[in-house]
């Protein structure tokens, strides 16, 4: 939904009129992250994994500058990335699924290490995804693309950060 007063971080006006930061993915498997908001700026890396949740930082009518799991910051062009959401274990440990938003509920499957669900929402610190047919809920804090705050400094110039 777009917001007449969003802003970016430096209290510009938003050129899609959505929040920053927000979250967002990436459509395929061959994302150009590039050093500046143009096709003449040097592609820095190519991201390879479709649906890799990324948060929009800054943005220009076709880019958007990104902080990805890595803490790297980059632009991309719109057109590359999909308002669906998922989450990614960022993390060396499997993270519980659980049959409900609570530390007791069963476990009906386990996200692997640097994996991808789809998110549909949170609530109250836990998030409801999915995968094929199952559907459960995993702990907000356990899962990078949910984060309300801006990961990544805007300011930053494009190609710093990554591991």
């Amino acid at each position: 939904m777009a917001s007449a007063g969003a802003t970016m971080p430096d209290g510009r006006p938003t050129p899609t009129g959505l929040e920053v930061p927000r979250w967002i993915s990436l459509k395929s498997s061959h994302v150009r992250a590039r050093q500046g908001p143009g096709l003449d700026y040097p592609i820095l890396w190519e991201y390879r994994a479709a649906g890799l949740p990324v948060q929009v930082i800054a943005e220009t009518t076709e880019w958007r500058k990104i902080c990805d799991p890595d803490g790297a910051v980059a632009w991309i062009h719109r057109t590359v990335s999909s308002g669906r959401r998922y989450v990614f274990n960022t993390t060396a440990e499997e993270v519980p699924i659980r049959s409900g938003r609570s530390e007791t509920a069963s476990v009906r499957a386990r996200l692997s290490p640097r994996a991808l669900v789809m998110l549909d929402e949170c609530e109250e610190g836990w998030c409801k995804v999915r995968a094929r047919r199952l559907e459960g809920f995993v702990a907000q804090r356990a899962v990078f693309g949910t984060q309300e705050r801006a990961l990544c400094n805007a300011n930053r110039p494009a190609g710093t950060g990554r591991n």
